[in-house]
């Protein structure tokens, strides 16, 4: 039987990954349940601003709603258990069988963690087009200028016709698509 892991780097191990989608809201419960049955599991999550109300307020968030990764072994594991799991809406498959997540990807996630959140900020280049994840930009898409060796950086965002330099921390970015 397998354990829930904590530190994200002990999550890199031989077996395949699988994605499960879960009911709204549900990847926390999902994953205890899941963890609870032996299965090894991995949620990424970054640090999200929400407005409501005319609030800000800064959360942990899952860097994809409604979706889960399931370490399986298809041969040991009883993987039929996954859809009726508490918090799983369905594990996807093709003729029956699940479909295995293409190597590198998850593992790629969970290099870029720090063991709560993971940093999507690795690799930018000056000049590239980002989004701002968190904080009162949060969603806008600028242009990055210039990265600091201290963390922060600048990045022009378009407003009223116009380029406004915004400076921010370095981990609230993300490569805009």
């Amino acid at each position: 039987m397998r354990v829930a892991v904590k530190n994200p780097q002990a999550l890199l191990w031989a077996g395949r990954w699988f994605l499960a989608h879960t009911q709204p809201n549900s990847e926390f419960k999902a994953e205890l349940h899941l963890n609870v049955q032996g299965f090894t599991t991995y949620c990424p999550h970054i640090r999200k601003t929400i407005r409501h109300a005319r609030r800000l307020r800064t959360v942990r968030a899952p860097l994809f709603p409604r979706y889960l990764f399931v370490g399986l072994d298809l041969e040991r594991d009883r993987w039929l258990s996954v859809r009726s799991t508490i918090g799983v809406s369905q594990l996807f498959t093709c003729d029956g069988r699940p479909v295995p997540v293409p190597v590198g990807i998850v593992e790629s996630l969970i290099a870029r963690s720090d063991g709560n959140l993971t940093r999507l900020d690795g690799g930018l280049v000056i000049g590239q087009s980002v989004r701002i994840l968190s904080g009162p930009f949060a969603d806008f898409v600028g242009r990055l200028e210039q990265i600091s060796e201290a963390g922060r950086v600048r990045v022009l965002l378009e407003m009223m016709g116009t380029a406004v330099p915004v400076a921010l921390d370095r981990s609230v970015l993300s490569p805009a698509a």
